[in-house]
């Protein structure tokens, strides 16, 4: 079985990712495969200059992930060029490690894709779990983790789709609201339930 993990930003969905880790299931980290894909000298980071310009790049020669982010963060044209250069090499090797998890032996893979319905990627997973929480948790999240003023949160939480949008295409939803002890009971009953075995 292909588990689809997403959420939205700080749901908790890195926690939840992070639990199953633990629990010795296989995780294809969407997010981790996006750093791999753009590291210094990357075919994708090569692109990713020529559109952006040279002062997307560090010194060292590795992406400025804070310039970047200022550029396409209110632009929704420069966002999707962005994207067109950066899922396809995301896709690709998201696709090897599942295929690699499954060569080895793996009952179940977890697929932890974030942008999994923006991205339309549905079809690359069997049953699709959303990590929610009230926006207004996540509010106070993005504040207290990341510094962010009330109106930086809010525009993180509103560039993405409405968690109600993805938890109407979710096979389950673990809600994230509370401790992390309930989240993990939530999960586990989960796993019982769909019997995903690692």
């Amino acid at each position: 079985m292909i588990i689809g993990l997403t959420g939205s930003i700080a749901t908790g969905k890195s926690t939840v990712s992070r639990m199953l880790r633990q629990k010795g299931y296989p995780i294809v980290d969407a997010d981790e495969i996006a750093r791999l894909v753009v590291k210094p000298g990357s075919p994708v980071l090569n692109r990713i200059a020529e559109e952006f310009g040279s002062d997307v790049l560090l010194p060292d020669g590795s992406l400025n992930r804070e310039k970047l982010g200022s550029l396409i963060f209110n632009d929704e044209e420069k966002r999707k060029t962005l994207n067109g250069i950066v899922h396809p090499a995301v896709r690709m090797e998201m696709i090897r490690q599942k295929e690699d998890w499954l060569a080895k032996g793996a009952n179940t893979v977890v697929m932890d894709i974030p942008l999994l319905f923006e991205s339309k990627l549905q079809s690359y997973v069997d049953k699709i779990i959303v990590v929610s929480a009230a926006p207004a948790v996540q509010r106070s999240r993005l504040i207290a983790r990341n510094g962010y003023s009330p109106d930086e949160a809010d525009a993180r939480i509103n560039s993405q789709l409405p968690i109600i949008e993805k938890e109407k295409g979710a096979d389950a939803v673990i809600n994230n609201n509370g401790t992390i002890d309930e989240t993990e009971k939530q999960l586990d009953e989960l796993l019982k339930k769909w019997n995903a075995k690692i």
